[in-house]
């Protein structure tokens, strides 16, 4: 297939464009500053180079030519504002328009990136279908374009009346926390600090403050990128996946394994206790197992990370 990615040179995307290249899809990826981004075009995927193309999520006409001739778009980008009109017009007003351009081009499959934030308080054992309640902006403007790529069923005509049905398959998925070491030299890493705040303050034989109990079910984003070539490969269509670990880890897990990998750290760890429940609260994830077979365990991915972070923090520590 020939597969359009918004945001492929970020967190998520950039291995989610190498994981489509490397089954054998041509790829091509839109970013605001592709020459920053030169060494996803030079990874050898096995197939076609993916191609980073130049443009904003509001550069309609330049996408429009982007997408011509593709079968698939992913949708991982996010426009963001401060306030709720701007968190519209800058990624709520995209990502309809997208869905439409798409749906016009002809294209077959569209995925669409939301967020667990679309669901906001955690309730036991939350699946696909809970009730989504976002707590903020992000999460809000998560919801509505779920809400806006499971309703474009059709065009409407006349009020009350039903049009032409649209054809191309829609799909979205939910990440939760999702982690990434740069897939290439230059390649991009999540943006919190939480990590690299903890491996600093390591490095520097600094107390490390955390809440106790806090944590989330963390994902890194190669593993997530199976969930997409999953779906994107499936004959799914309007269906919602969430897409996490299977098992709960805290920020204090986060830095013994920390200080495992830099064993010459004085550091301490200071818990504060906010009634965090000792028993999360967790998102379910047993539709990727039964649909595709996928479940994610282990600390290994994690490890990892935390390992990119320690030598980070070294080479910092060093300047």
């Amino acid at each position: 297939m020939k597969v359009f990615i918004t945001g492929g040179t970020g967190n998520i995307g950039q291995c989610v464009a190498i994981a489509a290249a490397k089954r054998g899809h041509e790829v091509s990826v839109l970013s605001r500053t592709p020459e920053k981004y030169g060494g996803l075009s030079k990874i050898n995927t096995g197939g076609k180079p993916i191609a980073v193309k130049q443009g904003f999520l509001r550069d309609y006409d330049k996408i429009g030519e982007y997408i011509k001739g593709c079968d698939a778009v992913i949708h991982v980008a996010l426009g963001w504002g401060n306030e709720p009109i701007t968190m519209c017009t800058e990624d709520t007003l995209p990502t309809v328009t997208l869905l439409e351009m798409s749906e016009r081009a002809g294209i077959k499959k569209f995925i669409y990136t939301s967020s667990t934030a679309a669901m906001g308080h955690n309730r036991r054992d939350m699946d696909e279908t809970a009730l989504l309640m976002p707590l903020n902006l992000y999460g809000s403007t998560k919801a509505a374009c779920e809400s806006y790529v499971l309703g474009f069923t059709e065009y409407c005509a006349e009020a009350g009346t039903t049009g032409e049905h649209v054809d191309m398959k829609r799909n979205i998925i939910r990440p939760g926390y999702t982690f990434s070491n740069p897939a290439y030299e230059g390649g991009s890493s999540q943006l919190d600090r939480r990590f690299r705040d903890i491996t600093d303050a390591i490095v520097k034989s600094y107390p490390i403050q955390l809440i106790k109990n806090d944590g989330t079910q963390f994902i890194s984003a190669t593993q997530i990128a199976e969930v997409y070539m999953a779906i994107l490969e499936s004959d799914y269509n309007e269906e919602v996946f969430l897409a996490l670990s299977g098992e709960f880890t805290s920020w204090e897990k986060i830095a013994r394994i920390a200080l495992e990998e830099y064993p010459e750290s004085k550091s301490t760890i200071e818990l504060y206790d906010k009634n965090y429940d000792p028993n999360p609260m967790l998102y379910s994830v047993n539709k990727i197992k039964e649909k595709f077979g996928l479940a994610f365990f282990g600390d290994e991915e994690l490890r990892k990370h935390i390992k990119w972070n320690v030598e980070q923090s070294l080479a910092r520590k060093g300047k």
